[in-house]
């Protein structure tokens, strides 16, 4: 039963993990950078002073780091006491205890390959997305001013919400170069597109990195947020 506990939870802390750093991104961070900040918040490992003030200057990202913290305490404690059971000696079964530990580190390696590996890890990704998006446990941030330029002009991340005109539209198709907006990469899937082609097809849930004047991209915006 001991081990039954353990598997359950180490699942679960991967888990709250993936959803930890899907909550980050969906609050403007970069995916590497979410998924540092969830995993250093859950295991109550810290991180730098620079990354920490991305944290705790925007409300909804505290929020989130809170709950890691809790979540990420508990699931420790359950996690020590579910193997300490598991490897108590047994009266009249001194071998117990070796067979115990063998079997958890096979466990958590198991664990940590299948949530490592990119196509099952993608997939739990997606999957995990739609449902915090669908549920709107975290709103999410359509757009964000990385840099801002002289004349008006900057880069901003646009991510394609579900009601949006471009989606399943080509690059040429949905005409943002005429309305001066640059697309300078796609970010699909945990993958980057650098300078999409042409007749590359926009999908829902792409992260655009865009150059040009920052009213017509908050223009787009306002039209094609939830």
């Amino acid at each position: 039963m001991n081990l039954i506990i353990f598997t359950i939870v180490l699942v679960i802390s991967f888990i709250v993990v993936r959803i930890g750093a899907i909550a980050f991104q969906l609050t403007g961070l970069e995916w590497s950078l979410a998924k540092f900040q969830a995993l250093s918040c859950f295991s109550g490992t810290g991180f730098t002073t620079k990354e920490s003030e991305l944290i705790v200057s925007n409300p909804q990202r505290r929020k989130i780091a809170s709950v890691l913290i809790v979540l990420g305490n508990a699931g420790l404690v359950t996690l020590i006491a579910t193997f300490a059971n598991s490897i108590r000696p047994r009266t009249g079964a001194t071998a117990m205890p070796w067979i115990s530990l063998a079997v958890i580190i096979l466990i958590i390696l198991v664990v940590y390959k299948l949530f490592t590996n990119i196509g099952f890890a993608g997939k739990v990704t997606n999957t995990l997305r739609r449902f915090v998006v669908k549920k709107e446990i975290i709103k999410s941030v359509t757009a964000e001013e990385l840099l801002i330029a002289t004349g008006g002009y900057g880069v901003s991340r646009i991510i394609i919400s579900p009601n949006s005109p471009i989606i399943d539209k080509t690059l040429v198709e949905s005409n943002l170069r005429g309305q001066d907006i640059t697309v300078l990469a796609i970010t699909r899937n945990n993958e980057t597109i650098p300078n999409p082609s042409a007749n590359t097809v926009f999908k829902l849930n792409d992260e655009l990195i865009c150059f040009g004047r920052l009213e017509n991209i908050q223009s787009i915006i306002a039209t094609t947020a939830n």
